[in-house]
Order: structure tokens, then C-alpha cells, then sequence
């Protein structure tokens, strides 16, 4: 691809004196070499940049600084990026439609048009697979469990019993849809268990990372709505309801009962106690600890969590509390 065709291509402009420069692939701005396409999204890159190797790179709109390769300006960077990176990538794979032969099938589950069943797989009585749907290898769907269409069930996936999966829904190796709740009552000396009788549900367009699990309803159902976006190793306990278009990071864990609202962010190893909400469009960021319920596009840090500017002000208190030491120490001296 030349960079005329490439700036063409994500509605960028590039100086006509490199319009017949080529480019044969892309690579981050570290790893780039003569012949890679790079991108620029954030100054804190700017260093990387001026030692860049890269024919050329991607930059925004009013980027001026001197830099080796040569620029194509565009209006969203990442969105340019990803134009071009699919159109370096791999063919997609391509997997067969039908059912292997050492896949067990229940007589009566039901399979839509343009399925691909894979190796070892294992579908239970009742349950329905929506159309061009992909159950890969040595996964595992429950008795009436249903999944919609152009969903991708990745490798070692268990959907267990009774659970409701929509359409183009991923799950990735190893997740876990419907495991029992964590329920029990300590009584005669010993823990109970408290049966889990409800369901998962999983709406449109979800999409879940590897080993993850979310548990099944204590009665009910525990429901992540349309277009959220679940990272790895999460977990989501029984009854919590995650409301459209949330992002959950690495090693989050939710506690039972909790609502998490639509368009919230909960950044790497956030923990969520249960039985509290938090409201459309919250920050919690990197490993904080949430107690109680938060308002709505709150932004909270820290354990226990904390909203930004409190965090902030006590942090600034905290790091000067040495010198407050040292004078209340002069002070009390005087005194004596």
C-alpha cells in the first residue's frame, strides 16, 4: 500500500511529495522499522516518536513536531489504526460449518442454519443454537440452554443449564456461563449450601475474555446487558445486574446483588462489595475498593475508594504529614 492509498483510506492527508511511499505493515512506534506504518496517540509517546524508524505514522490533526517518518494527519488516530491494521492482518479463519463427528449431540437440541459444532463438544437436551454460530473444541452447553446467532464460543467454554446467550456474543477459552452462586448458611456447626436456582442471561453483542465466570441467579437471573465488555479472569457473582456498554477489567469481582449501571468503567482488580449499586457512567479506577453504592459519573479511587479530588487533597496531606510531625515536635519542645 502506498501512503496516498493508505490516507486515502482513512480520510487523512499526507504530502504529495511521499504519495508513492510504500508500506508493508504496521508495528507500535518501539517496535517499527522502514516499511511499517506507526501511530501517535498521546504525547507521553512524543519521546518514542522522534526515535521512531517507521516510514510513516499516523498523527492528529495540528500535530507539528519535527519527527522521521512521515506524517499522515487524521482525525481520530486509534480509529485510522484500526482501519489499517485489518487490512494487514491474517485472513480471518475459516471454520467448517456442520457437526464433527465426535461431538455428542441430544436428539432434541435444536441447531440453526450454518453452525460450525467442533470437536468434543458437548450440547445437552433442549438446548437451541442459533444460526452460523461456532461452538469450538471440548466445549460444554447446557440441558435448555440457548445461544443466538453469529455467536463465537471459543475453546473449553461451559454454558451450563437454563442459560440465555443473544446474539454475536464471544466468549473466549475457558469461561464459565452459570456456575452455581456462592451461597451458603452456617447452621449446626457446618455451612450450608442455599440452592441456586436461577439463571444467566446475556445480552446482544457481549463479549467476555478468558476464564472469567459469571455465576447463575439465586432465583432470577443474573443479567449483563447489551454491549458490555468483560476482560479476563472476572468475576461476577450471583444476581449482579451490569447495565449497556460497561467495560470491566482484569480480576475485577463483583459481590452478589450488586447493579453496576450502563457505561462504567471498572478499572484492573477493582473489588465490588455486594448489594450496592453503582450509577451510569462511574469511574472506579485501578484496584479500588468499593463499600457502598456510587452516584452517577462519580470518579473514585483508592481503598476504601474515594471520589478523585478527596483522593487527591488527602494524598497531598499524607505526603506532607513528615513536616507536620516536625513542627508539632518543635512546637511541644517550646512548650517544655
Amino acid at each position: 500500500m502506498t501512503l496516498r492509498e493508505a490516507a486515502e483510506r482513512v480520510g487523512g492527508w499526507v504530502a504529495p511529495e511521499n504519495y508513492d511511499k510504500p508500506i508493508v505493515g504496521v508495528a507500535s512506534l518501539t517496535d517499527a522499522s522502514e516499511g511499517d506504518l506507526s501511530f501517535y496517540g498521546s504525547p507521553k509517546y512524543l519521546k518514542a516518536l522522534k526515535k521512531c524508524r517507521a516510514t510513516a505514522v499516523l498523527v492528529p490533526h495540528g500535530f507539528g513536531e519535527e519527527v522521521p517518518p512521515v506524517c499522515i494527519w487524521v482525525d481520530n488516530v486509534p480509529e485510522a489504526f484500526a482501519k489499517l491494521l485489518a487490512d494487514f492482518a491474517p485472513p480471518a479463519i475459516e471454520h467448517p460449518r456442520g457437526v464433527h463427528p465426535t461431538a455428542v449431540i441430544a436428539p432434541d437440541a435444536v441447531l440453526g442454519e450454518g453452525v460450525s459444532i467442533q470437536a468434543h463438544v458437548v450440547i445437552e437436551s433442549g438446548a437451541r443454537i442459533g444460526a452460523r454460530t461456532i461452538i469450538a473444541a471440548n466445549s460444554y452447553i447446557g440441558h435448555g440452554a440457548v445461544i443466538g446467532d453469529d455467536c463465537h464460543i471459543f475453546p473449553h467454554v461451559t454454558v451450563n443449564d437454563r442459560s440465555r446467550l443473544g446474539n454475536r456474543i464471544i466468549l473466549h477459552p475457558g469461561v464459565v456461563i452459570g456456575s452455581d452462586g456462592f451461597g451458603y448458611e452456617f447452621r449446626d456447626g457446618r455451612q450450608q449450601k442455599i440452592p441456586q436456582t436461577g439463571i444467566v442471561q446475556i445480552d446482544d453483542d457481549v463479549e467476555i475474555g478468558a476464564n472469567s465466570t459469571v455465576d447463575r441467579a439465586r432465583f432470577g437471573r443474573t443479567w449483563i446487558q447489551e454491549g458490555t465488555k468483560i476482560d479476563n479472569l472476572v468475576q461476577i457473582a450471583h444476581n449482579v445486574t451490569i447495565g449497556k456498554h460497561s467495560i470491566l477489567c482484569a480480576h475485577v469481582g463483583i459481590s452478589g446483588s450488586t447493579r453496576v449501571g450502563s457505561y462504567v468503567t471498572l478499572a484492573g482488580k477493582v473489588g465490588v462489595n455486594g448489594h450496592i449499586e453503582i450509577g451510569d457512567g462511574a469511574i472506579i479506577t485501578a484496584m479500588a475498593g468499593i463499600t457502598k453504592s456510587v452516584p452517577p459519573k462519580e470518579i473514585l479511587v483508592g481503598l476504601p475508594a474515594r471520589p478523585m479530588r478527596e483522593y487527591k487533597e488527602n494524598y497531598v496531606h499524607l505526603h506532607n504529614i513528615r513536616k507536620l510531625y516536625d513542627r508539632v515536635k518543635k512546637l511541644e519542645e517550646k512548650e517544655i
